[in-house]
């Protein structure tokens, strides 16, 4: 017996076209009732595919960068799609699968009543309970630095994450002042947390910003903190520097131009496959 659904659950920015019809329409043999689209997706979670030759998977923990916006609608242009033709293309049948897990102004240590929970709390379902999951790329932190330096502007609405539209202020509170080393820490409990359950967790280093709508020079000191120390604390299993793979040659606090989606904060199509690339397979491997 058909029955509400409630509430629906859904992934913001998918990058993707949502064809949408009101009603039952399962028994049509053409499209014509699906004539409203949105970039979203609605109610799915997550699809699996069993394949015995996959040697695990890759979970790719992030937020928006992670999640792909500013990238190609239908383009599967994200750096996890980059990462997946570049696997698959080295070893074929026998590459390992990639999840991403990326969400939208998602933060490390504080919750949004507009992003969802924090990492560490999310870290069960999104990547803990992950079918074959073998490592963990964390790229995750700039939300945490940028929202703290947030404030309301005079219409208390301020441009999202995504660059494209406004949100109430809301979205961003808290507005916790936390440290580079109370990120640190948070990366900390993700690592232990997945090496209690056998997984390899890779840092990614916090991709440039400046220019972008919460960008501070107070908030730029704590990305360069919060980077040396993935660099140099040896920490993590292994350090992927995303920053260097798409900081302007000229200024390294700016994203290259030609990697630049236009928000100075998300990275365009190639700057995402520029992230990509610069990801070692051997370490997944």
């Amino acid at each position: 017996m058909p029955v509400a659904t409630g509430r629906a659950t859904y992934h913001a920015s998918a990058q993707q076209t949502t064809y949408i019809a009101s009603g039952n329409h399962a028994g049509d043999v053409g499209p014509r009732r699906y004539t409203t689209t949105a970039t979203s997706w609605y109610f799915n979670d997550e699809v699996e595919v069993r394949n015995a030759r996959t040697p695990g998977t890759v979970i790719a923990l992030g937020d928006s960068i992670t999640d792909g916006a500013a990238s190609q609608v239908n383009a599967n242009a994200r750096w996890p799609n980059f990462l997946a033709r570049r696997l698959n293309a080295a070893y074929g049948a026998q590459a390992p699968s990639v999840v991403d897990e990326g969400i939208g102004g998602n933060r490390v240590l504080n919750d949004s009543p507009c992003f969802g929970v924090n990492a560490l709390a999310r870290l069960d379902r999104d990547v803990l309970s992950v079918t074959g999951g073998r490592s963990v790329i964390l790229l995750e932190g700039i939300n945490d630095i940028g929202f703290s330096q947030t404030r309301p502007g005079p219409d208390d609405t301020t441009v999202g994450p995504g660059g494209t539209a406004p949100l109430s202020f809301a979205c961003f509170s808290p507005n916790t002042n936390v440290s580079a080393g109370e990120i640190e820490a948070g990366y900390e409990q993700v690592i232990s947390r997945a090496h209690l359950r056998g997984l390899k967790v890779f840092g990614g280093t916090l991709t440039p910003f400046k220019g972008a709508f919460y960008w501070s020079a107070a908030a730029e000191a704590k990305r360069e903190a919060v980077n040396k120390w993935i660099l140099t604390a040896h920490a993590f299993d292994g350090v992927i520097d995303f920053a260097k793979a798409v900081q302007d040659p000229f200024d390294r606090l700016y994203m290259d131009p030609a990697y630049n989606s236009g928000d100075n904060l998300h990275p365009n199509d190639a700057g995402y496959e520029a992230m990509a690339n610069a990801i070692n397979l051997r370490l997944l491997r």
